[in-house]
């Protein structure tokens, strides 16, 4: 019984998860915060934008774009903020430049390298094929000859 409890009490502690609640001035400023809050990364989570990350330093990036947001900064100045802050990464649309060179071009680098690679598979498959002997030849046409006659 005490093992029960003290599993319900652990499993319970979820329950007091805090939810962010942000009064907006204008529909425009809740828009502008969704839109932001979807574009900037979770430097945590990585694969998660901060809109959707339960972590605290995406917590951290939301009460802060909704701090810049209500001082009257623009999207484009509080992009530049978290870009100057923690990099290109927190962008989930990096701008193409020397640093994100590779981010950009690994996609269309493996796809080429994947269809050469087949490529020269296919190749080496094809240039593998046994060559047959004079008698073997005339064998293959002899029943070749054999399977069309049988078919007229």
């Amino acid at each position: 019984m005490k093992k029960l409890l003290l599993c319900l009490f652990f499993l319970s502690q979820s329950v007091y998860a805090e939810i962010e609640i942000y009064q907006f001035k204008t529909p425009e400023l809740e828009l502008r915060y969704q839109n932001l809050t979807e574009e900037l990364r979770c430097l945590v989570c990585q694969n998660q934008n901060i809109a959707d990350s339960h972590a605290e330093l995406a917590q951290d990036l939301r009460r802060k774009v909704y701090e810049k947001l209500n001082a009257g900064e623009s999207n484009a100045q509080i992009i530049d903020y978290m870009t100057e802050r923690y990099g290109d990464f927190v962008l989930y649309r990096p701008p193409f430049n020397v640093k994100t060179l590779i981010l950009w071009l690994a996609p269309v680098l493996t796809i080429l390298l994947g269809c050469i690679g087949f490529w020269s598979l296919l190749k080496r498959h094809k240039d593998k094929e046994p060559e047959l002997s004079a008698s073997e030849r005339e064998k293959l046409n002899a029943l070749l000859q054999i399977k069309m006659s049988n078919k007229k």
